[in-house]
């Protein structure tokens, strides 16, 4: 049965992403043909749209497919209008799912930092270039910084125009046991964090966001693969979510991206995060798995 499962659900997603891609289309095209004004920002709303009923047509079908408990906290009183930076610790595909549903109708449509390669991706990646997402090469030296920036910035001014929740993944990666000892990370269950993408966000949009949501997700079974979710394998999920004020300064001073003294004053505050996230995912850990209500 959960391979039958999986098999519906797999044509269930690819439907319902070629569907909503091809509604994509016609506003895509003209907003390129207008760039600016009021016929993009009709655009960019119809487009967020349509992207947020993908989110639930998928969140429709984890719920009716998978019997796994979810535990969400921290997540009453976020405005749906308004401009959040997201941060969370990266274990799976399934994460970016499990944020979409955390978060669907409580803030605006979730929207994140990828790797340059990522925008080959069939159908999808076109979507997400149509929905402007940053894609960033992630090269190393001071000269692929400076690339990324201004071509994240560009991305990024255009989520000025209506409100937007950027998420980025600090690890930069997925985690696993094996590129947690390569690094010699310090913390027990997360790689160690990365400044790159949450210096280009404070520094193209620090002034428009409310708060950072810090986002914690804690797979009771271990981190499951997208076969588990769409075959309905997923096992308990506990999630929480703190609303941190971002520190002033680091937002006044976030055009010095590159100057070493901010720099390390922007480490110091995500690390603090990363020793508190270690230790919460501890405390979740050692707590009951949750149970499914009815």
């Amino acid at each position: 049965m959960s391979i039958l499962r999986g098999v519906f659900n797999a044509l269930a997603v690819g439907l319902n992403t070629v569907g909503v891609f091809s509604l994509m289309m016609p506003p895509t095209l003209l907003k390129r043909i207008f760039p600016s004004g009021p016929v993009r920002r009709a655009c960019d709303h119809l487009l967020n749209a349509l992207a947020s009923g993908w989110v639930g047509n998928n969140n429709a079908w984890i719920a009716a497919s998978s019997r796994s408990a979810w535990d969400v906290q921290g997540v009453d009183g976020l405005d749906r209008r308004g401009w959040y930076l997201i941060s969370c610790n990266h274990q799976s595909w399934v994460d970016i799912l499990v944020l979409q549903r955390v978060f669907h109708g409580r803030v605006p449509f979730l929207k994140f930092f990828l790797k340059a390669q990522l925008i080959w991706v069939p159908v999808i990646g076109l979507a997400w270039w149509a929905l402007d997402f940053p894609f960033l090469k992630r090269g190393k030296g001071r000269n692929s910084r400076e690339s990324d920036l201004k071509s994240a910035r560009e991305a990024c001014e255009k989520f000025k125009l209506i409100p937007t929740s950027v998420i980025s993944f600090f690890e930069g990666t997925r985690f696993t046991p094996a590129k947690q000892a390569e690094q010699g990370s310090p913390y027990r269950h997360l790689l160690k964090p990365k400044i790159g993408s949450l210096g280009v966000a404070l520094a193209t949009m620090g002034e428009q966001f409310q708060a950072l949501l810090d986002v914690t997700i804690v797979y009771r079974d271990g981190a499951p693969t997208f076969w588990d979710l769409l075959s309905g394998r997923l096992g308990p999920v506990s999630v929480r979510v703190r609303v941190i004020e971002i520190p002033r300064e680091l937002v006044e001073m976030a055009d010095h991206m590159l100057d070493r003294g901010y720099r390390r004053r922007l480490t110091a505050w995500v690390e603090q995060q990363w020793q508190e996230k270690d230790a919460l995912i501890d405390e979740l850990l050692a707590q009951a798995p949750p149970v499914r209500a009815g």
